[in-house]
């Protein structure tokens, strides 16, 4: 917003120079009255300009910061585990009230409830601190099991498209689950609860918790080993790939100090169009 003019006193308003004021040596005393006028037109006229830039800029860092903190976060895919849904290097922005935060706002916003097959950013249960992000098998209430890698939810196996499998199937837990038998893999805690929670061979999913699992079904560190997810834990839904890079620019174990870090976001600058995979920037997350 521009600001006002003001009205300025008659008594305030600068009064000619007099014929006897001194002037800089080397300019006609006839010429410093235009020069001065001249000045002041032009700092009257770029003032307003500049103030409303500095409004339009503030407004738009405001509306910027407003949006990353409440509406989308940005996250990269650092493993495998997600493959081939998500690579290493995807550039993924989350949709963080897409299931709303469960207060007030949550029975007038369009918000909607977490369903099976959604992919999800979440905090890490074990540790907070870091955030994972899988695709949802069972949701509250669901019983559930695998069997020589085929996934039942109660009672009826899952049509996986998205599934990716890369080694033959196994007895342990991870292609035959749940299994109280088996002590090597699981964590310690989530072993005895999960103990707790079967009936018939069939794992039941607890209110308020979600049974998560990596596309990349054999290469993936997720519920079988370490439990469910609470609602409270998940962050949001992806929604679009906006940018990925391919190869092991981006693989954060490459880095191993602040100037490593350095160069290979130099690198990427410097090489944008070389690593860049056109292909899957901008691409919906489904």
């Amino acid at each position: 917003m521009n600001s006002p003019v003001e009205n300025i006193p008659a008594d305030q308003v600068p009064a000619s120079p007099s014929p006897d004021a001194v002037m800089p040596e080397g300019v006609p005393p006839e010429q410093k009255p235009a020069e001065s006028m001249a000045a002041r037109q032009v700092a009257g006229s770029w003032a307003p300009g500049l103030i409303a830039s500095l409004q339009s800029l503030m407004g738009t860092v405001v509306i910027a910061v407003f949006v990353i903190t409440f509406i989308v976060q940005a996250f990269q895919i650092p493993s495998p585990s997600m493959e081939n849904t998500l690579l290493i290097g995807d550039y993924l922005l989350v949709n963080k009230l897409c299931y709303g935060g469960g207060g007030f706002a949550d029975f007038f916003m369009p918000y909607r409830r977490v369903r099976r097959g959604d992919i999800v950013v979440f905090h890490y249960p074990v540790n907070p601190t870091q955030h994972f992000v899988k695709r949802v098998i069972g949701i509250p209430g669901d019983r559930l099991r695998l069997v020589n890698k085929k996934v039942y939810v109660n009672g009826t196996a899952l049509t996986e498209p998205y599934a990716h499998f890369t080694r033959p199937s196994d007895d342990m837990f991870r292609d035959n689950f749940p299994r109280t038998d088996v002590l090597s893999g699981p964590t310690p805690e989530w072993w005895v609860q999960m103990r707790k929670l079967v009936e018939d061979g069939e794992l039941i999913v607890p209110e308020g918790s979600y049974f998560v699992m990596g596309d990349n079904r054999d290469n993936s560190y997720d519920s079988r080993y370490w439990g469910f997810v609470p609602k409270a834990n998940i962050i949001g839904r992806p929604l679009v790939i906006y940018w990925s890079v391919r190869g092991s620019e981006m693989d954060p174990t490459v880095p191993s100090s602040v100037g490593d870090r350095l160069y290979h976001f130099a690198y990427l600058l410097t090489h944008v169009f070389q690593v860049t995979r056109w292909n899957r920037t901008l691409r919906l997350v489904k």
